[in-house]
C-alpha cells in the first residue's frame, strides 16, 4: 500500500498590501495599536475587484510547477479548497484543471471548508492514494474573504487577507500522516456565515444570535468562536495524541491554524505549549482561512525550522463549526 507523504508546497498572494497606518488614516478612530495587539496582524492582502480565489490558486500552483519542476500532466488528481469559489456552478477545480493544463485523465473536485481544510484535504489526498487510483495529488486552498467585507467593518477588515497555497501529495512507501481526527457541530453555523449567493434566500437563512444587521455580507460572532475553539481544540489534541499513542513531549511543532495572536495565545496557554514550539505567523498577511498552515509549513522550512524525521500536530478549527487534526511527520528533503 502506498500512502500519502507532503511534498514542496508554493505561496501567492495578491499584489494589494494594506496595512494599519493605512487603515488608521481612512479610520482616525480605530485604535490600531490595540487591533495590532490583539489580532497581531499589521497588514494583510486584498484581491482585487476582479480577482478571484481561482487565480490565486492557479498563480500558487504555476509557481510550485516552475520552483520544483513538476510536469502537470503527472498531477492525477486536483482538490480545491474554498469558501469563496467563482460560480456556484461548475466547480471552480474543474476551470482550473484547464488553465493548468493538467490532464483531462485528472480528476477535480472542490471542498468547501474553512479553517479546518487543509487538514481535511490532506485526510482526502491520503485515501485516494491508501485506495491505489492515484500517486499524485495536487491541494491547492484558496480564499477572497475579503469579498464579503465591508470596508467600514473594523472586526472583519483589520482581520482577514487573502491568499492561495499549493502542495504536491505523493505516494510514498512510508506512512508520514497518521492519527487523523475530526469534527464537526452545525449547531455553531451561525457564528461564521455568509448568507448571500446560495440557494437559500437570506430572509430563509440562519440568523446570528447576538446580532440582527452587520454591514458585511459575512457574519463573525468572535467570542462565541474563542469559546468554541478553547473548548475543542485542547481536546481534539489530546484525541490525536493517543491516536497515534503519542505524548505532548514526542510532538516537535504543533502548527495550528492561524486565527489571531489572542485566539492561538489562548490555545497554547490551555496546552501549555511554549513559544518555540507553536508557531504564530499573521503579521504581515493576516488570517488567510484555509492557507494558514500550508502557509506556514512554507515559512518553517524557508527559515529550516522544519527537518527531516520531525513529527508535528497540524490543526485546523473555525468555520462550520469544524475542526480536524492529525501528526504529520516531515520526510521532504527540499
Amino acid at each position: 500500500m502506498k500512502y500519502a507523504a507532503i511534498g514542496p508546497v508554493a505561496v501567492h498572494y495578491p499584489e494589494k498590501v494594506e496595512t494599519n497606518e493605512q487603515l488608521k488614516d481612512e479610520f482616525p478612530k480605530w485604535d490600531m495599536d490595540q487591533i495590532f495587539e490583539k489580532t497581531g496582524i499589521a497588514a494583510r492582502r486584498i484581491a482585487a475587484p476582479g480577482e478571484c480565489a481561482s487565480d490565486l490558486g492557479v498563480a500558487a500552483a504555476e509557481k510550485l510547477f516552475a520552483e520544483y519542476d513538476i510536469d502537470p500532466q503527472s498531477i492525477d488528481f486536483l482538490l480545491f479548497c474554498t469558501q469563496t469559489p467563482d460560480y456556484p456552478l461548475p466547480t471552480t477545480a474543474c476551470l482550473m484543471q484547464s488553465r493548468l493544463g493538467l490532464s483531462t485523465s485528472c480528476g477535480a473536485l472542490d471542498f468547501n471548508l474553512g479553517c479546518s481544510g487543509y487538514v481535511y484535504g490532506l485526510a482526502l489526498a491520503d485515501g485516494l492514494i491508501r485506495g491505489g487510483s492515484v500517486r499524485r495529488v495536487l491541494l491547492i486552498t484558496a480564499e477572497t474573504y475579503t469579498k464579503y467585507i465591508d470596508s467600514t467593518d473594523r472586526s472583519l477588515r483589520t482581520i482577514f487577507g487573502d491568499g492561495a497555497a499549493a502542495t504536491l501529495i505523493e505516494a510514498s512507501d512510508v506512512p508520514s500522516l497518521t492519527a487523523f481526527r475530526y469534527g464537526t457541530d452545525g449547531e455553531g453555523a451561525d457564528t461564521l456565515l455568509v448568507t448571500q449567493g446560495g440557494a437559500r434566500l437570506p430572509d430563509e437563512a440562519h440568523k446570528p444570535r447576538h446580532r440582527k444587521r452587520w454591514p458585511s455580507d459575512l457574519y463573525m460572532d468572535g467570542p462565541s468562536l474563542i469559546v468554541f475553539s478553547v473548548t475543542v481544540v485542547p481536546k481534539l489534541v489530546k484525541d490525536v495524541l493517543e491516536t497515534g499513542n503519542m505524548d505532548f513531549a514526542d510532538v516537535d511543532f504543533f502548527l495550528l491554524h492561524q486565527a489571531t495572536k489572542k485566539l492561538n495565545q489562548e490555545l497554547q496557554k490551555c496546552l501549555g505549549v511554549s513559544d518555540d514550539r507553536m508557531p504564530l505567523l499573521l503579521e504581515q498577511c493576516g488570517n488567510t482561512v484555509s492557507s494558514t498552515i500550508p502557509i506556514l509549513i512554507d515559512h518553517l522550512r524557508r527559515e529550516q525550522l522544519l527537518k527531516a524525521g520531525m513529527r508535528n500536530m497540524l490543526v485546523g478549527f473555525g468555520v462550520g463549526l469544524s475542526w480536524a487534526g492529525c501528526i504529520w511527520e516531515e520526510t521532504w528533503g527540499g
